[in-house]
């Protein structure tokens, strides 16, 4: 093994940032010696890896390394690069005598909307397509689990995603809580919560404004209760 901490820790870094031009260079680079892998992880070399807008404070939380902040981002995109949003349920518009917030560890954002109790409900939430990758189809989901007490979500509620700057609306109607022995269509994650896919839209040039995702009852049957909204997550199709 050659010794190479003779070179000078400001050359040895400026041949790291010269050589490793890729991710899989950089973590090769670390692997010849300590002095390497020292340089190789800094923020120096991982910076010029990151996106232009990785420093968007509403998608991402502060990170310092820029290392870490990478991997952040790897597990929040496809191999593609294509970008995922989450909109917490913060920003959603929701009717707010009737949701409390309570604090909830497995979420990204530290918070979740909990539904008290309701008559009739709608969920609505709002970003611009600039925030997301062009020539991309994606589809919108709600991220959602029940509390210990639920009831009221058995039938059928209308979702529907639009941009009303050119004219695009789709529809769809799903059930959160189906009874027994019907159908369902939300999946659950690996951390307890589950999602229900929203609707689909094509993000063309980025610039076609705000995209709007709601959600909101068809037919008010009942009282509804114990509904735990995390947000809306917006990512690409072709992502399970």
């Amino acid at each position: 093994m050659w010794d190479f901490s003779f070179l000078g820790n400001e050359v040895i870094s400026r041949i790291i940032v010269l050589a490793a031009t890729t991710p899989r260079d950089a973590c090769r680079v670390a692997c010849v010696s300590p002095v390497f892998r020292s340089i190789a992880d800094s923020d120096e070399v991982w910076r010029q890896f990151l996106p232009p807008d990785h420093r968007d404070g509403v998608v991402l939380p502060q990170i310092s390394s820029k290392k870490s902040l990478y991997l952040h981002l790897c597990r929040n995109r496809n191999m593609s690069g294509k970008k995922c949003f989450m909109i917490g349920a913060r920003e959603l518009a929701i009717d707010q005598p009737y949701w409390i917030w309570i604090d909830e560890p497995n979420s990204r954002f530290g918070q979740v909307a909990q539904l008290l109790c309701v008559d009739q409900f709608r969920i609505v939430g709002r970003i611009e397509t600039k925030m997301l990758s062009t020539e991309t189809r994606y589809a919108a989901y709600l991220v959602f689990r029940f509390g210990e007490y639920r009831g009221g979500f058995d039938g059928p509620a209308e979702s529907r995603v639009s941009i009303e700057s050119h004219g695009h609306r789709e529809w769809s109607t799903v059930i959160l809580d189906p009874r027994e022995g019907e159908p369902r269509s939300m999946r659950e994650h690996g951390d307890g919560w589950l999602e229900i896919k929203m609707g689909e839209f094509y993000n063309e040039n980025g610039d076609d404004g705000i995209l709007e995702c709601s959600l909101k009852e068809v037919v008010n049957k009942t009282r509804k209760y114990g509904l735990v909204v995390a947000g809306i997550q917006i990512r690409p199709k072709e992502m399970y």
